[in-house]
């Protein structure tokens, strides 16, 4: 039996306009994304549970493609990995950005070529390391003057690696201080200021078993504007001209990172990609021929932006109770499955789903289940006022940062991955259950 279907609206109390395009909404409430109604993946899989959509990542990636048809687009494995994500990318025409031997190995068992792979990260481990010349990876990013000597002496004695350098190019950006990684003062990179940055190449070059491709640097997270990717464009390409004159030698790469801010409720600003790309290509053809020097490869890292709008988390109602005049709205997940919130003061957008509401809307703070005060996933929103338990709210923009950061807290088990495409759900991760937290336990 066919369901009567509405176009998804643009604006007002319906607006889904973060939501991802294949959002329809039902006569009765309901919602559907990708063809499949997402109060039947509650009753299916389970809650919480995180839905995502193929067809949202799969255009994502081609956004990009067409972006930046003559650049590197690598998917930022961090914000959430799978083997099917693996194979989405791939097939879509992406490298990928690791920074664990995790990362790596996960991708390299599904099948993904190694030499499309770069691998960063402020502290490597020896075993990072050592899976990264195993496995063949197109490009390691140094990010502290020690790497240099373990990397070389690790490789044998015929072998030889590509490797970048992470710059810090002094530029502030981003939606939160955390994640704000393109200044001097932080963990990431090698700083131009103080000379660390220039030392690093200096020492790599003298490495024959090191080829050095090129720099890389990454500003930040969440990030909505272009001017501070312009800004530090400009200053990667005159570090590029001063390794040029020093040492006579002319980098064939530039890696900008990601960092591309997206919207996670209606009204928020989000990066325009085809904007950045553009201005990109200009400024770096520009800049380049100021500084008399060829035009690098350009490589860009998006994650959030591919990922985060095709992801929707689904929680079923426990509680509902009023404490002085807050409206609590107490579901069966919370910090473990979602830290942002707690971590960077991330503001959502959630939804009744699964049935009309007999109510107008009121303001409820949307909590979780673990002991603790922190554990608010969206404060001060607009729910139906006859909420109750049993219901099913979905949280838009749930694609990035919450699995891949998701917990043991509390012992609770992170929660199962449904792909939905085409009118058809399949499982791609499943739920951790007490079970596999007791295997862990080998103590007596």
């Amino acid at each position: 039996m066919t369901t009567a279907v509405i176009p998804a609206p643009e604006s007002g109390t319906e607006d889904l306009s973060v939501w991802p395009a294949s959002t329809a909404r039902h006569v009765h409430g309901g919602l559907t994304v990708g063809g499949v109604e997402l109060a039947e993946v509650a009753e299916r899989f389970g809650t919480p549970v995180y839905v995502l959509d193929e067809g949202e990542v799969r255009e994502r990636c081609r956004t990009y493609r067409d972006a930046f048809p003559e650049a590197e687009v690598l998917y930022a494995a961090k914000a959430f990995l799978s083997r099917a994500m693996v194979r989405w990318v791939q097939e879509e025409g992406l490298g990928l950005d690791v920074c664990s031997a995790g990362e790596l190995e996960l991708a390299v068992a599904a099948g993904f070529p190694p030499e499309r792979i770069v691998l960063h990260g402020n502290a490597k481990s020896p075993y990072d390391l050592e899976s990264a010349l195993r496995l063949g990876v197109g490009r390691i990013v140094i990010d502290s003057p020690s790497e240099i000597a373990r990397i070389a002496a690790a490789i044998g004695p015929d072998g030889r690696q590509k490797v970048m350098v992470r710059v810090v190019p002094g530029i502030s950006a981003g939606g939160h201080d955390k994640i704000r990684t393109g200044t001097d003062g932080q963990k990431f990179g090698l700083s131009v200021t103080d000379g660390s940055a220039q030392h690093a190449v200096a020492r790599i070059l003298a490495q024959p078993r090191l080829e050095l491709t090129g720099l890389h640097c990454h500003i930040g997270s969440q990030i909505t504007e272009v001017k501070p990717y312009l800004t530090a464009l400009r200053r990667m390409v005159g570090l590029m001209a001063r390794i040029r004159d020093a040492h006579g030698r002319v980098l064939p790469e530039l890696d900008m990172g990601g960092g591309h801010g997206i919207a996670y409720r209606p009204g928020d600003a989000s990066l325009d990609v085809t904007a950045l790309a553009r201005r990109l290509r200009s400024e770096l053809a520009v800049s380049c021929s100021a500084a008399g020097m060829p035009i690098p490869r350009l490589a860009v890292e998006p994650g959030r932006a591919v990922v985060g709008p095709a992801g929707v988390a689904l929680y079923r109602i426990l509680a509902v109770k009023h404490t002085g005049d807050t409206l609590f709205v107490a579901v069966d997940g919370g910090m473990s499955d979602n830290p942002r919130p707690a971590l960077y003061g991330a503001r959502y957008a959630p939804r009744l789903i699964g049935r009309a509401p007999a109510a107008a809307p009121r303001t409820a703070t949307v909590v979780g289940r673990h002991c603790e005060a922190g554990d608010v996933l969206a404060a001060g929103v607009e729910l139906p006022g006859d909420v109750r338990p049993g219901d099913v709210i979905a949280v838009p923009v749930s694609g990035a940062y919450q699995l891949s950061m998701a917990s043991g807290y509390n012992m609770v088990g992170r929660p199962p991955v449904v792909a939905v495409h085409e009118g058809g759900a399949r499982l791609l991760v499943r739920r951790e259950t007490l079970e596999d937290l007791r295997r862990r336990d080998i103590g007596a």
